[in-house]
């Protein structure tokens, strides 16, 4: 049974930081892409960062190069996003992706108070 268990979420002030995490079981974690998506109320889903499956390559969107990083523990088959100077337009919930085989988690919300 596949499952994407997403932890970390949680309310923060604008300027702070979070680190979320994403626990994958059910499939070969190692030989996979992972991505991070959000979204907000009233807003499509948004690709925020994509991680290779080794962890050498790694892409962000221009709304958050610089603030966030994507990374991976392939020993512990879990997906990293480590988000700072976060801003009240980070507001979504986060969702991780196996985006090949269209696996999602539940999601974590992330609220940024100005």
């Amino acid at each position: 049974q596949v499952q994407l268990v997403e932890s970390g979420g949680g309310l923060v002030h604008s300027g702070g930081s979070l680190r979320l995490s994403c626990v994958a079981s059910g499939f070969t974690f190692s030989t996979y892409l992972m991505s991070w998506y959000r979204q907000a109320p009233g807003k499509e889903r948004e690709l925020v960062a994509s991680i290779s499956a080794r962890g050498r390559v790694t892409n962000y969107a221009d709304s958050v190069k610089g603030r966030f990083t994507i990374s991976r523990d392939n020993a512990k088959a879990t997906v990293y996003l480590q988000m700072n100077s976060l801003k009240p337009e980070d507001t979504a919930v986060y969702h991780c992706r196996n985006p090949y085989k269209d696996y999602w988690g539940q999601g974590t919300q992330v609220t940024v108070a100005s």
